[in-house]
């Protein structure tokens, strides 16, 4: 079986690639394990200038795996995997560059909101579908998703569970641009970040998130503690329930 997380450091850019295709790069706990410590990798080279973040020709991340979320829910490993992931995302002071084809569900979209370049592909597709799920947001969405779009359109995200394209993701501000070749694209501004004084690049990103990093790292926390309390609950074991046996959900009793 090919690796799960595919990483390459090349011309000072390590890319991490989400390579589980015939799953949609559903995020398992040993992908978040894998992308943890090349990220702490990154960090930790100073040959390293930039990190590139990407999926597969067809999908970016159908969000986490939701085996592992109905484990948790009964009493497994929690969600120290996935929360170790994202802080070492959010307090990277090393540019990220992410680009995206087709679905990018869940953690897929909020790990974006993360990031400081992102290209997509018309194909894309961004859905955060939280509450479809009895569960609360996480990665800091909470806070960055109405912040950055404003409160109207941060609760169709985040409440309806509305999914958007890419030109919507566009008008809204959630990524950089449109682009048939998002890789290519990608990896392009990755090059030029990487040509730059390394030292005041990473200072201009630390100072840009000088007022909200401590936001955003407590409000990790705050959801992660909602959202495994949101797992064990009966609405969250209902709506499991519904997805594998592609049913709709029944809330109507609770």
């Amino acid at each position: 079986m090919s690796e799960l997380v595919v990483v390459d450091t090349s011309n000072r850019i390590t890319t991490i690639r989400m390579n589980r295709p015939e799953k949609k790069n559903a995020i398992s706990l040993a992908m978040y394990q894998a992308m943890t410590a090349a990220l702490s990798a990154a960090a930790a080279d100073s040959q390293v200038r930039v990190v590139v973040l990407a999926g597969s020709d067809s999908c970016f991340s159908s969000g986490n795996d939701v085996t592992d979320f109905i484990k948790a829910g009964s009493g497994g490993s929690g969600l120290d995997a996935p929360l170790h992931f994202l802080r070492a995302l959010a307090t990277l002071d090393k540019p990220v560059v992410a680009a995206v084809h087709g679905m990018a569900i869940g953690i897929g979209t909020t790990m974006l909101l993360h990031c400081d370049f992102i290209y997509a592909a018309n194909s894309a597709r961004f859905k955060t579908p939280f509450v479809d799920l009895a569960l609360v947001p996480e990665a800091a969405s909470s806070l960055i998703l109405p912040s950055l779009v404003g409160h109207r359109r941060a609760a169709q995200l985040l409440q309806l569970g509305e999914e958007i394209d890419a030109a919507t993701a566009l008008h809204w501000g959630m990524i950089t641009a449109v682009d048939d070749a998002p890789e290519a694209l990608a990896r392009a501004t990755a090059e030029k970040l990487a040509s730059r004084a390394p030292t005041a690049l990473q200072g201009t990103k630390a100072l840009s998130h000088r007022h909200d990093r401590a936001a955003i790292l407590e409000t990790i926390e705050v959801e992660g503690a909602q959202f495994l309390a949101r797992l064990k609950s009966p609405e969250a074991m209902e709506a499991f329930s519904a997805f594998m046996a592609r049913r709709a959900p029944d809330f109507s009793k609770f």
